[in-house]
C-alpha cells in the first residue's frame, strides 16, 4: 500500500513510518520539522528512515511542509495517490498549550481540516488519526473507555484533540470516510521527545541536577511503550473503520456510529505511579535521583488508565511492555545517542 504519515519527523511518526517500510509499505512521510524541540533529532530521525529505505530496498519520499498549508496538503495528495492516511502531525504538549494556543489552533484545527478534505477529495480508504488520552479531563471514572462521554478537557490540547474526533465524525457521516481516532496514553521510548519527563528526567539525573516531582511523585499514568502504540496504530490502519451493527442513535455510543467511525484507546492498561517510573528510570541508569516535590500543575491530572478492551476486540491486539523494559530501552538508546555513559556526559554525538 501507499501510505502517508504526518509528523513522520516526530516520535512516533517515526516509528510508525520505520515500521511501515520494514513491511514493504510505500511510504511518504509529510512533516514541516518546527523548531518546537530540537531540529536535530527530527533530521536525524528523517536520515534514519531514509537510510532504512535505501537498506530495505523501499519507497521513502518526504515532504517538508505544514499540515495548516492547504496548497501543499492538496499537492501532495494529487501526486500520490494514498490507500491509507496515517495522520501523526500535531502541536503536541499540554503545558506548551497554556501559553501559546494559537500554534494549537492551527495545527491541531486547520491542518487537520486540511487532511480530512483532501482524504475526501482523493477517495482515501481509511483516515486513521492521534487522539490523546488526556480528553478524558475531568472524569475520574477508571479504567478510561472509549464508551464514557468526554466533554470536559482540562487544557486547549485536550480540546483540540477532542475536536478533531467529532470533526472526523462529521466527515465520516457526510462524506463516508473511514476514520479511526486513537486515543494514546502516555507515549515514551528511543527517539522520544526532549519535553516529556522521561527525557528530561535523564538529562537532569545525568548532570547531577535535581528533578521536579510534581504531585509528590502521587499521580498515575498509564505509560506506553512506542513500539506498542506503533503495533495497534499500523493494525487500526489496516483494518478500516465501518458502521456499528446495532448502533442505537436514541442512546449513542460515542465510540462508534452509523457511519464508518471508531475510537480506540491504546495504553498498557497498567498505571505506576510517577515515583515508580523514576525507580526504574534509576535502576536502568543506576543513579539515584535528587527529587524536588511540587504540587500538581495546572491542567494535570491525577491519574490515568485505559480500558484497551475494545482495540483488542477489533485489531487483536493488546499492548504489554513493562515500564523496567520500555525505560531499559529508552535509557540504552540516550546514552548511545548522546554518546553518554550512567557516569555522566560525555558530549553530544547527534
Amino acid at each position: 500500500m501507499k501510505v502517508l504519515v504526518t509528523g513522520a519527523a516526530g516520535f512516533i511518526g517515526f516509528h510508525t513510518a520505520r515500521r511501515l517500510l520494514e513491511r514493504g509499505d510505500s511510504v511518504v512521510g509529510y512533516d514541516n520539522v518546527n523548531d518546537y524541540y530540537d531540529v536535530s533529532l527530527k533530521e536525524a530521525r528523517l536520515a534514519l528512515l531514509a537510510e532504512a529505505a535505501q537498506r530495505l530496498g523501499a519507497d521513502f519520499r518526504f515532504v517538508r511542509a505544514d499540515v495548516a498549508d492547504a496548497p501543499a496538503v492538496s499537492a501532495t495528495f494529487a501526486e500520490h495517490g494514498f490507500d491509507r492516511v496515517i495522520h501523526l502531525a500535531a502541536q503536541a504538549g499540554v503545558r506548551h498549550s497554556l501559553v501559546n494556543p494559537g500554534a494549537y489552533t492551527q495545527s491541531n484545527l486547520v491542518g487537520f481540516t486540511n487532511i480530512l478534505e483532501a482524504c475526501r477529495h482523493n477517495a482515501v480508504g481509511h483516515l486513521t488519526y492521534a487522539s490523546t488520552s488526556s480528553v478524558y479531563g475531568a472524569n475520574t471514572t477508571l479504567p478510561f473507555s472509549e464508551h464514557q462521554g468526554v466533554d470536559h478537557p482540562l487544557q486547549f490540547y485536550a480540546a483540540t484533540k477532542r475536536a478533531n474526533e467529532l470533526m472526523a465524525h462529521s466527515y465520516s457521516h457526510l462524506f463516508r470516510l473511514p476514520t479511526t481516532g486513537l486515543r494514546f496514553f502516555t507515549v515514551y521510548g528511543p527517539w522520544g521527545r526532549p519535553d516529556m519527563a522521561l527525557f528530561l528526567f535523564t538529562r537532569k539525573i545525568l548532570a547531577g541536577e535535581p528533578i521536579p516531582v510534581f504531585n509528590h511523585g502521587n499521580h498515575s499514568r498509564d505509560f506506553t511503550f512506542v513500539d506498542d502504540i506503533v503495533e495497534g496504530v499500523i493494525r487500526a490502519s489496516d483494518t478500516p473503520a465501518a458502521p456499528a451493527d446495532g448502533f442505537d442513535p436514541a442512546a449513542p455510543d460515542p465510540a462508534t456510529s452509523n457511519a464508518p467511525f471508531r475510537l480506540f484507546n491504546i495504553g498498557n492498561s497498567d498505571p505506576v505511579t510517577l515515583s515508580a517510573y523514576i525507580d526504574a528510570l534509576e535502576a536502568s541508569l543506576g543513579r539515584k535521583a535528587t527529587r524536588e516535590l511540587l504540587p500538581m500543575q495546572p491542567g494535570d491530572v491525577p491519574d490515568t488508565f485505559s480500558d484497551t478492551s475494545a482495540l483488542e476486540a477489533a485489531v487483536g491486539y493488546r499492548p504489554e511492555t513493562s515500564v523496567a523494559t520500555g525505560v531499559a530501552a529508552f535509557v540504552a538508546w540516550y546514552l548511545d545517542y548522546y554518546g553518554e555513559t550512567a557516569a555522566g556526559p560525555s558530549g553530544p554525538r547527534g
